[in-house]
C-alpha cells in the first residue's frame, strides 16, 4: 500500500489533517524531522481531532535515516512538487510508493529532489503557485489508492 511522507512539516494543522487522512484510509505517515513545531498531541489535536490515536505515524529523526530505511525496504519515492510538469494522473502508482510532501514554506531541498524516483505535480490554472499541502496529498493519495486497489473496504 502506498504511504505518505512529510518532509520537515511547518504547520501543525496540515500535519494533523494528514494524520487524520491516514487514519481514515489506513495509510502510514512517515514524518521526517525536524518539524517546524513541537511534535505533541496538543499541536496536532485541532486538525487531527480524535483520529490521532488511530494514525500510523512513523518518525524519522533525519532525512538520511528515512532514506536508509526506504532503500532497505525497497520503496519508491514519488515527490509531489511544483517543479515537475508530469501530472500525477499520468503516473502508474504501485503499492511500494511513498508519496512525499515537502515543507509548506520551501518544499524539499535540491538534494532530496534529486533522490526522488519520480516527480509529479497537481495540474493547476495558469498563474497559481500551489495547493495546500494536505489537499495536494489527499488528491494524489486518492489516485494512488484507486490505482493500487488499496482503498479500505466499506464497513
Amino acid at each position: 500500500m502506498p504511504d505518505l511522507a512529510l518532509y520537515q512539516p511547518d504547520i501543525p494543522q496540515n500535519t494533523g489533517t494528514i494524520l487524520r487522512l491516514s487514519a481514515c484510509l489506513g495509510v502510514a505517515v512517515h514524518l521526517i524531522e525536524p518539524a517546524g513545531f513541537p511534535l505533541s498531541d496538543h499541536a496536532l489535536r485541532r486538525a487531527g481531532m480524535d483520529y490521532l490515536e488511530r494514525a500510523a505515524l512513523v518518525r524519522h529523526v533525519t532525512f538520511e535515516a528515512f532514506e536508509t530505511w526506504r532503500r532497505a525496504e525497497g520503496r519508491n519515492l514519488v515527490l509531489l512538487t511544483t517543479g515537475s510538469s508530469r501530472p500525477y494522473t499520468e503516473h502508474a502508482f504501485s503499492g511500494h510508493d511513498i508519496l512525499m510532501l515537502g515543507r509548506e514554506s520551501s518544499g524539499v531541498p535540491d538534494s532530496v529532489h534529486a533522490l526522488a524516483d519520480e516527480r509529479v505535480t497537481v495540474p493547476m490554472m495558469e498563474g497559481m503557485r500551489s495547493l495546500n499541502v494536505a489537499v495536494a496529498g489527499a488528491m494524489v493519495l486518492g489516485e494512488a489508492l484507486r490505482q493500487t486497489g488499496a482503498f479500505p473496504l466499506p464497513a
